[in-house]
């Protein structure tokens, strides 16, 4: 596509000469009949003598690290390129003599982009494709207006830095550029089209140069400080007008004149690409001095009607469209943030998405990066633990942990790292308890509704504070689990009535036996059965219960287990283990072979946190930024993040195990 709009270019440029008025050419001078051309250096009418092309590569071996000085860029530079042979982690950086970081000051590394300095505008790039071998680099056209330096930051072997810029030389040619011409605006408002002139030869070998240093089509050489701007013409054209090529009209032989018509540049174009429209401008000069006079010294006959000239038929370049970040993925600490890049072009007035290969001449901006709103907050332990929840036997401990922010206010647990939280509850084991009998309240019911009667409560034996096993040692002095009640004469009453128990289920060990229960009135000598329905308002007694008649063997019982002591880097729990019988008390008669284990380490694990992928350390010495106690800045976390995340685990391990 683009070679099509080139040729379209020049077959304009070639419309264009030849309906020139008056059959002459208009040379870089822009004045008619002017064979001057523009040399490789950008001066009109030179010799390719005004100025040098200064370049070179930067190869020492550094051995520290820092900042190292690579190239002095000169004032007055132009077309300056300093470019890095390989990738490597070291930065280039350049500065003013005034002292003024430009880019990458003060250990400051800054995103590639444009930035102003020295006058002119250096473009910053640093390939960031995994596959790309290409090092950094720093463009400009120049000119410079004041003395620059080149340094780079050594990290790593010098892969080496090619620098190279033009200069202006002593013996350059004074500009004939008109007032009404802006500095970089050629005739007809193209750049660069494949012309030849009398220096053929050297001005292709000097475009196949430049070629060979940005990558791209021939570059066009141009001298802001000598204000010259170069005009090719197409193939096949020569500089200059034939002088047979005159108006129809009869005309005063030209060289009689004084005074004649000059076209001192163009209307600016209409667009900056994609075709546009423009017109030539024409004043009166004198011939000899060139100087303007007012147009009635000339011949208004002989004067050439503007015409519109096409301009800028190459289509616009692709661009990246960059859109929006979008927000932070964490709310503290190092996140992550994206936005949408485009490539598109603008075609008639219109700007449309086009393919990504479209904008390679380009570097395409970065769709990722990294944010931080602000700095996470941390745990803190603010008291010691607290004294056992149990006299005796295994129970808690409790200390105060709070989320602390940056400046040393509480907040909410969620804004710390639920994964790093020391523990605030651990058990502890006071060692065995005495042992005591245990009573329930009396029950307040009588056993009787009517008559004798007795009340009951519950007696235990308790030996610790997991088990509530009954077991021998409180003693012979057992309390009384029985009292006698009394709720006033039965006569016609009603009640329950419950018969003798069976004999017992099993011969050993406990089984249940059986009785009926019956509902009566009792009178004053006699009971009468009734309907259950009767006594429905009354408790029920049980129809069965348990018993045990003997023995069956004695059997080991142990309680659950307790919590862990420690929920990582290895802890412990325990239970109770007795040996009993059937009516539950302690025997020796169980099989100490089979006896379940009382204590078992538990939570061998590391308490190591989730460590990212992405949380690398970027330099050798990180050790010393642990050390220093650095890690609570945000530039020491994320360029030692790996040290600073296990010197964090370590640090919560200790509190941990305090």
């Amino acid at each position: 596509m683009f070679v099509s709009y080139l040729i379209l270019t020049l077959l304009h440029v070639q419309t264009a000469v030849l309906a020139r008025p008056g059959g002459e050419s208009i040379g870089c001078d822009d004045y008619l009949g002017s064979d001057k051309v523009v040399d490789k250096c950008g001066v009109c009418g030179g010799d390719n003598t005004g100025c040098q092309v200064v370049s070179g590569v930067f190869k020492h071996a550094l051995t520290s690290l820092g900042y190292h000085r690579v190239v002095e860029i000169p004032q007055g530079a132009t077309k300056i390129n300093i470019t890095e042979m390989h990738k490597s982690n070291n930065y280039l950086a350049l500065r003013s003599r005034s002292g003024r970081s430009i880019i990458n000051g003060n250990w400051a590394i800054d995103r590639p982009g444009k930035y102003e300095g020295g006058g002119t505008m250096f473009t910053y790039k640093r390939p960031n494709e995994i596959s790309s071998t290409a090092g950094e680099s720093f463009l400009a056209e120049g000119p410079t207006n004041e003395i620059l330096d080149v340094y780079m930051i050594h990290q790593q072997p010098n892969p080496g830095v090619h620098y190279e810029y033009v200069i202006m030389g002593t013996n350059a040619i004074s500009p004939q550029v008109p007032p009404h011409r802006r500095p970089g605006e050629p005739f007809n408002g193209q750049l660069g089209t494949d012309g030849r002139s009398q220096e053929e030869g050297e001005e292709k070998e000097e475009a196949e140069e430049k070629e060979d240093v940005h990558g791209g089509a021939p570059e066009v050489f141009t001298s802001e400080s000598a204000q010259t701007f170069p005009v090719r013409h197409p193939d096949g054209f020569s500089s200059h007008r034939p002088d047979n090529m005159v108006p129809a009209a009869p005309q005063p032989p030209r060289r009689s004149r004084d005074h004649n018509w000059k076209q001192l540049g163009t209307t600016e174009c209409s667009t900056s690409c994609g075709k546009g429209s423009q017109f030539p401008i024409f004043r009166c000069v004198h011939r000899n001095t060139h100087e303007e006079v007012p147009e009635s010294y000339c011949d208004s006959s002989m004067k050439p009607t503007p015409e519109e000239e096409p301009c800028n038929l190459f289509p616009c370049p692709a661009f990246w469209d960059i859109g929006e970040w979008s927000e932070c993925s964490k709310t503290c600490g190092l996140g992550m943030q994206h936005r949408q890049v485009l490539c598109r072009q603008v075609y008639a007035n219109r700007s449309l998405t086009v393919q990504p290969f479209r904008c390679r001449h380009l570097e395409k901006p970065e769709t990722t990066s990294t944010c931080q709103l602000k700095i996470c907050s941390e745990w803190q332990i603010r008291t010691d633990w607290t004294s056992c929840s149990v006299p005796c036997g295994v129970g808690q401990r409790t200390r105060d942990v709070k989320c602390v922010s940056n400046i040393g206010d509480v907040v909410d647990d969620e804004e710390c790292n639920m994964k790093l939280r020391p523990n605030d509850i651990e058990n502890c084991d006071m060692g065995p308890c005495a042992k005591s009998w245990f009573l329930t309240e009396w029950s307040e019911r009588c056993s009787a509704e009517c008559g004798a009667g007795v009340r009951t409560r519950s007696v235990v034996c308790m030996t610790n504070h997991i088990s509530s096993l009954p077991l021998e040692g409180c003693g012979t002095n057992r309390p009384a689990e029985a009292t006698p009640c009394d709720n006033g004469p039965c006569t016609g009453k009603v009640e329950w009535f419950a018969g003798s128990w069976s004999q017992c289920s099993i011969e050993c060990g406990s089984g249940t036996q059986q009785r009926e229960v019956i509902c009566v009135r009792k009178n004053a000598d006699t009971f009468e059965v009734l309907d259950p329905y009767e006594c429905s308002f009354l408790e029920r007694p049980p129809s069965q219960q348990a018993c045990h008649l003997k023995p069956c063997g004695a059997k080991w019982f142990n309680t659950e287990w307790s919590m862990c002591s420690k929920s990582c880097q290895g802890g412990f729990r325990v239970r109770e283990v007795r040996c009993l019988s059937d009516d539950m008390t302690l025997s020796n008669l169980c099989d100490p072979q089979l006896k379940p284990e009382e204590k078992e380490s538990c939570n061998p694990q590391d308490c190591v946190p989730e460590v990212d992928e992405n949380c690398k350390d970027r330099y050798y010495n990180c050790n010393v930024v642990v050390q220093a106690r650095l890690c609570v800045y945000n530039y020491y976390k994320t360029a030692c993040c790996a040290s600073c995340t296990r010197g964090a685990s370590r640090h919560a391990g200790f509190l941990g195990s305090r």
